[in-house]
């Protein structure tokens, strides 16, 4: 999609959340996904993983400030990334298989399955104004927060509806994933404002080229 800053960068650019959906953003975090150049990690640090799941709003600005002075090694925080990446890339094979009417592949199937009940190990049932709410432990304490919360709402997110407006972008190096919620079900582009404009403009010019 559009270029995002780099980690290291001392004032990084905002994630583009354009999907409707945590999951789906979270898949979007390998940009340019397609590219035939390679693609582009949005998730370089486990900085980074803190800002998107605070941005995404699974963790409040507090409780990313506390794992990020979180008592852990750089080693352990690099375990919970490569974690993280991996849980991606077996929901994306997941969703890019049912967008496209393929097999659901046994790998992803069962890598998913596994992040899903360690996440939900970490929940437990309460009790409040007599309404049953499931709650989280450690949120602001475990450095494996952000996966837990991202395993959830991958979860979440596959055994419902909603998956029935799965759509992706229609640029080839894009096709970032969301949820086509409008009224026609016609939405095409990520964001009409960059890759919208940008096949566009593409079209044009092979035109006044041929």
């Amino acid at each position: 999609m559009s270029d995002m800053s780099h980690h290291d960068r001392p004032d990084p650019k905002p994630f583009q959340l354009i999907a409707g959906n945590a999951a789906l953003d979270f898949v979007n975090t390998l940009d340019n996904r397609f590219r035939e150049t390679g693609a582009d990690e949005l998730l370089a640090s486990y900085d980074d993983l803190l800002r998107f799941a605070a941005q995404s709003e699974l963790l409040t600005e507090r409780q990313a400030k506390k794992l990020k002075r979180a008592d852990a090694s750089p080693a352990e925080r690099a375990l919970v990334l490569s974690k993280v990446q991996e849980l991606r890339e077996a929901l994306a094979e997941v969703a890019y298989a049912q967008l496209e009417g393929r097999e659901i592949p046994g790998s992803s199937l069962a890598l998913l399955e596994e992040h899903f009940k360690q996440a939900g190990s970490h929940r437990h049932l309460t009790a409040e104004r007599l309404q049953l709410v499931w709650n989280w432990r450690g949120l602001g304490r475990e450095i494996a927060a952000p996966l837990w919360l991202l395993a959830q709402a991958a979860a979440d997110l596959l055994t419902s509806d909603h998956t029935a407006q799965l759509r992706s972008c229609a640029s080839d190096t894009c096709r970032w994933l969301f949820l086509d919620t409008s009224k026609n079900h016609s939405r095409r582009w990520c964001d009409m404002k960059v890759c919208g404009n940008r096949m566009k403009a593409r079209r044009f010019h092979s035109r006044q080229t041929e």
